[in-house]
């Protein structure tokens, strides 16, 4: 079988006496529910900004969501649910404010200092922010789940890449070459992208219609929704838009989920791995859809690019929360004293590349809520008086 296997874990990189209750996998999850960074998700936003309504899907939302999907897919397949779901709380913990619209916005701030990348984010928080535990920075996950984290998009070092191409925050982990680049992840990790994959492609029709942003009827000539969607009006004719809506997207899910547990199931036929570390070595990912759902799920990305993402109330919205950001990366940058007590100290200290990466990781913790009212406090005279 190619589970991951608890008991055969690589370990910690710092050690630790075993938990007599639960496997490591579990304790690695219940370490991202209890972390700070995880609970600041409720408030980073995937496409609208926090404050525009309670409705629509947040970051926490959405990777509970993700490892609801990631937990089943791994039940079905016979892998270690628990890592799966661990691995799938934990993508998105990287994330900064007010979603791709404030990753761009650092990354560009950060341009002169080696970029932003979330994902490397997601290293940096897990490894050296989050400070809970008394022998270590960083919440000391197991080898399997940081490897997950790294790699759960495909290898590192592709070709002739090397380590100094990769993303300042990869660089800056010691061990980040033993993560075993090279390699495709392991299954758990594969199938939690793929998981992330299926929840917001479905997901974000249910918030888009909910915003106004399009309707039912614009969906229709889609491949696989539009069928879908017809298949529910033909046999709920009377329902209403909000429970068709919720009975289209239940379904689609449902036919992404079983797509994935086919083509993966097929693939694992065919090369046949015995274990992880096999499926690491595989020429392609084990974990994957089918090629007719991956040329389905193109006509719903470039339909929700267009008529969700590239909308110019979320465009609205993207210049906003990329004009508080860059306000309050060059500020904090350059008068580090603004900066609250704990993070003032460290910055003060040093400039250049150093203090940036400070600034970006102060800001990068942000929930959108807290950025606006920072930048409220910060720039608006009226909040003086």
């Amino acid at each position: 079988m190619f589970a991951t296997d608890w008991k055969r874990t690589r370990g910690r990189r710092f050690e630790e006496l075993k938990s007599p209750t639960r496997t490591p996998f579990q304790r690695d999850r219940d370490r991202i529910i209890h972390a700070s960074a995880f609970r600041r998700l409720k408030q980073k936003t995937q496409v609208f900004v926090a404050h525009e309504g309670d409705h629509y899907r947040t970051r926490l939302t959405h990777s509970l969501e993700v490892a609801q999907i990631a937990r089943s897919v791994a039940r079905t397949l016979g892998l270690d649910e628990d890592l799966a779901e661990a691995l799938a709380l934990a993508h998105d913990i990287g994330h900064p404010p007010f979603g791709h619209a404030g990753e761009d916005q650092l990354d560009a701030s950060m341009g002169k200092y080696d970029g932003f990348d979330h994902n490397a984010q997601t290293l940096r928080v897990v490894t050296k922010l989050e400070r809970r535990y008394p022998n270590f920075d960083g919440l000391n996950l197991s080898w399997e789940m940081l490897e997950g984290l790294v790699k759960h998009n495909g290898p590192l070092l592709t070709g002739e890449q090397t380590l100094d191409a990769l993303p300042a925050a990869f660089r800056d982990y010691p061990p980040l070459a033993d993560l075993e680049l090279e390699t495709f992840a392991g299954p758990e990790a594969q199938v939690a992208a793929l998981a992330d994959d299926i929840a917001y492609n479905n997901h974000d029709i249910d918030d888009g219609i909910a915003a106004g942003l399009f309707k039912i009827e614009d969906m229709l000539d889609l491949p696989l929704v539009g069928d879908t969607f017809r298949a529910v009006e033909t046999d709920y004719p009377h329902l209403d838009q909000t429970r068709t809506v919720y009975e289209a997207v239940r379904r689609l899910i449902g036919i992404w989920i079983s797509d994935l547990v086919g083509e993966t199931r097929a693939r694992a036929k065919e090369y046949g791995p015995e274990s992880a570390a096999d499926v690491r070595l595989m020429p392609v990912p084990l974990v994957a859809f089918s090629s007719t759902l991956n040329d389905q799920q193109k006509a719903l990305r470039a339909f929700l690019h267009e008529r969700m993402y590239k909308h110019y109330k979320v465009n609205r919205m993207r210049s906003q929360a990329k004009r508080i950001l860059k306000d309050l990366f060059d500020l904090f940058y350059a008068e580090p004293e603004t900066l609250p007590p704990e993070w003032r100290r460290d910055a003060e200290q040093v400039r250049g590349r150093r203090r940036a990466r400070l600034v970006c990781d102060y800001i990068a913790g942000m929930t959108d809520n807290f950025a606006i009212e920072e930048h409220r406090r910060l720039f608006n005279f009226e909040s003086m008086i």
